[in-house]
């Protein structure tokens, strides 16, 4: 299933708008990445599916920073 690991980021759905104004139904895809990150506090590491915003999320907070807050927020 397309969802982040961290953040539950899911497909959104919308409009195909053509030219003439008909609309079909599409979907809106997160970007989805796998990644491996290296927890040293476990000294292991861990591969997730995260989401492009999530690991600029990761790199600017740290792994275990970035666990414990999506952890508080209940969405991991």
């Amino acid at each position: 299933m397309r969802v982040c690991d961290l953040t539950g980021k899911r497909a959104m759905v919308g409009n195909n708008v053509s030219h003439s104004n008909r609309k079909t139904k599409r979907r809106f895809y997160p970007n989805l990445q796998d990644k491996k990150f290296f927890i040293p506090e476990e000294n292991k590491w861990i591969t997730l599916r995260v989401s492009t915003k999530a690991i600029k999320t990761i790199n600017k907070m740290g792994i275990t920073a970035a666990l414990r807050e999506w952890a508080k927020h209940g969405t991991i």
